[in-house]
């Protein structure tokens, strides 16, 4: 038994997981919640006093923005799209048919206006581009939403539903790597006071095909995204649990977001895997949080 299925098997037999039959889709329990909600506590303890502004998205967001934004040039096998019936009587009981002889009653669903959010920061773009320029000294966002991303795995820090939360910081050039190279200081320590392993790498994102071999390797040249990763089920193969990243004028200019002074924005963002974080805690300290070490517990309830 390999160390990812051994760890997703004992979450399981725990409580602390709960099994849909689908692989990278999964329940929570209370206790695994109440480690998420901790964390997250912890997080603000090192980022709430900056001021950022809360922003809560759904885990769907808008086709048409989802479309704007160039994901699916990069990563069409990640999307996930919500689709309906949409058809009249006769319709449904084709589909009801096709249902009750085992055959594919999906093939007549019609794509909605809805796709699965890839990212919190996705919808957050748009958004901010509709209030106008940025004000003087640029924005900063706290973001938190489930996440989609089609990558079935019995690895359970790979799940296809996840939450996602993170910071991302609107500005000049200079703003937003000074943000970056902050949050990539504060990441280590915040990792640190848990009692996890800490090693922060460049890296890149999952680009498609051929031509993403080249955008790869571009990222990863000019320092663009770094992970910080951690042991989950795999040491020689580490989980990025934290991402810090530097968008250049990406979505400045995919989205007409613009400076104080007219010019196009850069933004930056730090992003958790929350359930990725809450997973290392679980591999590296048990699976009885009464039985972690009391500087962690400290560090996470206080107590």
């Amino acid at each position: 038994m390999d160390m990812q299925t051994s760890l997703l098997d004992r979450l399981f037999a725990s409580g602390l997981l709960i099994e849909t039959g689908v692989d990278g889709l999964y329940g929570r329990s209370g206790k695994f919640e109440d480690v998420i909600a901790a964390f997250e506590r912890l997080i603000e303890t090192f980022g709430g006093d900056d001021g950022a502004e809360a922003i809560r998205f759904p885990p769907g967001m808008n086709r048409a923005h989802f479309e704007g934004s160039g994901y699916m040039k990069s990563f069409p096998q990640l999307a996930g799209t919500v689709h309906s019936f949409c058809g009249c009587e006769l319709d449904h009981m084709n589909l009801l048919q096709c249902m009750a002889e085992g055959e594919d009653w999906t093939k007549d669903q019609q794509a909605t206006d809805i796709v699965l959010t890839p990212a919190a920061c996705y919808p957050l773009y748009p958004t901010i581009a509709k209030r106008g320029p940025l004000p003087a000294g640029g924005g900063l966002f706290d973001l938190q939403s489930y996440c989609f991303r089609h990558e079935p795995s019995k690895d359970p820090a790979r799940m296809q539903l996840f939450r996602m939360r993170e910071y991302v910081r609107m500005g000049t050039p200079a703003e937003v790597q000074d943000f970056r190279q902050l949050w990539m200081e504060r990441g280590q320590k915040l990792i640190e006071t848990v009692g996890l392993p800490v090693h922060v790498d460049v890296a890149n994102d999952p680009f498609f095909g051929r031509a993403g071999k080249m955008l790869a390797n571009n990222q990863r040249d000019q320092n663009l995204k770094f992970e910080l990763l951690i042991p989950v089920t795999s040491t020689a193969n580490p989980t990025a649990c934290l991402s810090f990243n530097y968008h250049q004028d990406h979505f400045g200019s995919t989205w007409g977001l613009k400076t104080a002074d007219g010019g196009t924005a850069h933004t930056a963002c730090v992003g958790f895997g929350l359930e990725r974080i809450a997973l290392a805690l679980f591999a590296h300290h048990g699976l009885d949080t009464n039985d972690w070490p009391a500087p962690v517990r400290k560090a996470l309830w206080g107590a």
